[in-house]
């Protein structure tokens, strides 16, 4: 489904993501693993179509990323990208005018799922509300890779169960997820692969299981390795 090969981005003198070839698979859970400032953002706005690679070649089905990519990709960042005078109802409309593949009756059903009040302003919503409703909007699309940065950032513990069981509602076999995060403990119980990724560098990808196996590690204790000063 997503291709890459020696994919680099430079901004000035910092390289970001350093010739990263990955290759990622349909009806899969990815992990995209690492601290702040890895890489791991700069790669997931290359993959949407919002930033451009310095070299080399990223391909979604065998294309180049443009169009075709981006009415199939739903791509959920970190920042907040709403205008503070919508609600929730705004923000469903706004993503239905722009995203064919909305469904509107989805997002409703989300946003009850997430104790959401749909008539709530959005400068009025706490930093965890804001999270939920990004998500909200995300897993209301029908796109074939939906790509979550940080979606537990903001979350309180009780509700991180809540959040990760709604991505694992919103997972066919026909879709592949991205996850980004630093949270590992939290994702390791449904992810099928894990990528880590430290200043930009890819030091270790394969399936989450057969990296338990051959380390006798799990995820979090590889990831304590790998990052460790």
């Amino acid at each position: 489904m997503l291709e890459c090969k020696n994919l680099t981005k430079s901004y000035l003198n910092k390289i970001a993501v350093d010739r990263l070839s990955l290759q990622l698979e349909p009806g899969r859970i990815y992990a995209l693993l690492g601290p702040n400032g890895s890489g791991k953002t700069t790669f997931m706005k290359m993959v949407a179509g919002l930033v451009k690679p310095t070299t080399g070649e990223l391909l979604y089905d065998g294309q180049p990323i443009g169009i075709y990519s981006k009415s199939r990709i739903a791509y959920m960042p970190t920042e907040s990208y709403f205008y503070t005078y919508m609600t929730g109802v705004d923000a469903g409309k706004y993503y239905h005018d722009f995203f064919p593949d909305f469904n509107p009756d989805r997002y409703r059903q989300l946003l009850d799922t997430m104790n959401l009040d749909p008539t709530q302003k959005i400068a009025k919503m706490s930093s965890g509300m804001m999270a939920k409703l990004k998500i909200a909007v995300t897993l209301s699309r029908d796109a074939q890779l939906i790509m979550l940065d940080e979606p537990l950032n903001g979350i309180d513990i009780i509700a991180r169960d809540k959040i990760v069981s709604t991505i694992i509602g919103s997972f066919t076999p026909e879709k592949t997820f991205i996850l980004s995060s630093h949270l590992v403990d939290e994702l390791e119980k449904i992810i099928d692969h894990a990528i880590f990724i430290k200043d930009g560098v890819l030091v270790m990808e394969g399936a989450a299981e057969e990296l338990r196996m051959e380390r006798g590690k799990s995820i979090v204790d590889l990831y304590k390795e790998i990052y460790a000063e």
